[in-house]
């Protein structure tokens, strides 16, 4: 288990827990069971303590956690016969970016996401998820794929955002991102967006601009980092923890927003603690957005998608 910061008390604690049950295992005429399982009372106590109302920062240092599931794990949890798609036909294939056809419960679907990787090797192939250009063509190639054959289409978003690099700036970063966007707004198929850790800047909304759009309880979605929003503001990167707050960047303030419309609940201790119970919750939601849209038309679909869009900020604001 990798802890956060914040997280150092019950480090100690659970570490006690397995210091006892290792020295019990190495001696089997020590009986410490009584002690551990006290140890693993105030650890539990402990933990919904601390997840009981985390404070913005704390929920980015959660999204960001490295043993949160990430796309691939989706892929693998939940779709069956996953066929994976690669290239944008024009230049390469993105690492960062993974797709292809797949089925959710027998349901047909085009399934795209940003991929971090999960050691170091992979983080680096999959550059930790932030997207070139070819990544965004890869996605509008695959997203006018399940157009033209009437598929579904599911995007999981974890990124800290698109690229910055001059390469990709030199292939069009932001003419790619843009027409990834506008290729989700004239969708006629269902277009269901997960944020799964982190929705960063444009790289996100590329692939987030989706009839219904869905967030884990802990995960972020922001215009910009909370270290480069204080950066910029104040001059100072330290002051992220007052960025964060001040950003919104919450699934609970989005929802208030109207920015996101559902919001799915996490295990204690977050989505890095039970993996397998999150995931679960990821693909009920999903078939359920995917079952209440089944019914529209495309032209219903899109103007669906609009209305959503136009009203984003309203009942926030409002209230």
């Amino acid at each position: 288990m990798n802890y956060l910061e914040f997280e150092k008390p019950l480090a100690e604690i659970e570490g006690k827990a397995e210091e006892l049950r290792a020295m019990a295992r190495a001696n089997s005429e020590m009986d410490i069971e009584k002690e551990a399982s006290a140890l693993d009372k105030k650890a539990q106590q402990l933990l919904a303590d601390l997840y009981k109302d985390l404070s913005a920062w704390r929920k980015c240092q959660v999204a960001r956690h490295p043993d949160r599931p990430h796309c691939g794990d989706y892929i693998e949890a939940l779709f069956s016969e996953y066929t994976p798609l690669a290239g944008d036909r024009n230049f390469a294939d993105d690492q960062a970016v993974m797709g292809g056809l797949a089925r959710l419960n027998d349901r047909p679907v085009m399934v795209i996401g940003h991929e971090k990787g999960s050691d170091t090797q992979s983080r680096i192939e999959r550059n930790f998820g932030m997207a070139r250009p070819e990544g965004y063509r890869k996605a509008i190639r695959l997203m006018d794929l399940a157009d033209r054959f009437n598929v579904p289409v599911v995007t999981l978003i974890d990124t800290p955002g698109a690229y910055p690099g001059k390469g990709a700036e030199e292939r069009g970063q932001s003419e790619a991102i843009a027409r990834s966007t506008e290729k989700c707004l004239r969708l006629g198929v269902p277009l269901v967006s997960v944020v799964i850790g982190e929705g960063g800047s444009g790289g996100a909304v590329a692939f987030a601009t989706a009839n219904r759009v869905a967030m884990l309880e802990h995960s972020i979605y922001s215009v910009i980092s909370p270290e480069g929003c204080a950066s910029i503001l104040w001059k100072d990167a330290e002051k992220m923890r007052e960025a964060a707050e001040a950003l919104r960047l919450t699934a609970q303030d989005l929802h208030r927003l109207n920015v996101i419309d559902r919001i799915i609940a996490e295990p204690l201790g977050g989505a890095q603690r039970d993996g397998q119970t999150t995931m679960k919750s990821v693909g009920h939601c999903i078939d359920d957005v995917l079952n209440q849209l089944s019914g529209m038309s495309r032209e219903e679909i899109i103007q669906d998608r609009r209305e959503k869009f136009l009203a984003i900020g309203d009942s926030g604001l409002a209230a």
